[in-house]
């Protein structure tokens, strides 16, 4: 994929990540570091509880989004951050052999008032699980950089 910047990306545009399938050895490594409630470490408990069987943390389903994310490279060139995270919801657990998606949607674009080098974007992400369901979802504010006048004045 090609670098984008801010005034590359139009609202409505949609990107779809590779997949990624969470093992029980991976959700309990996380959750073991990260989150160690039983219903994320102990196997047997989790059959047990209420959610009858292991499920991967929710920060595991964060930080899993967030790298498939990334791992499309579509903000790559033009990346300044987040100022945080909007809502966060979390509709179905995830499983181990699940395997996820991250569906992004340009929900709004606006240049910063403040900072001329930079734009505003707001993007909706839904992760999915192999049947398409909803296992998180969020929306989220992300600073990105205008492009550099130099590759403007190159694509002219």
């Amino acid at each position: 994929m090609s670098d984008r910047y801010y005034e590359d990306f139009k609202v409505g545009e949609r990107f779809v990540s590779g997949g990624m399938t969470m093992t029980e050895a991976g959700i309990i490594d996380f959750a073991r570091q990260w989150d160690p409630q039983p219903f994320h470490i102990d196997a047997e408990f989790s059959k047990k509880w209420i959610y009858e069987g292991l499920i991967a943390s929710g920060l595991h389903t964060m930080s899993a989004t967030l790298k498939l994310w990334l791992e499309l490279g579509v903000f790559r060139a033009c990346s300044l951050g987040s100022p945080g995270l909007g809502e966060t919801q979390f509709p179905r657990p995830v499983r181990p052999g699940d395997t996820i998606r991250v569906v992004t949607d340009i929900v709004e674009l606006r240049a910063s008032a403040s900072k001329p080098d930079r734009g505003i974007g707001r993007i909706r992400q839904v992760t999915i699980n192999q049947r398409g369901e909803h296992v998180m979802e969020q929306e989220t504010t992300v600073f990105l950089k205008r492009r550099p006048l130099s590759v403007a004045s190159a694509r002219s």
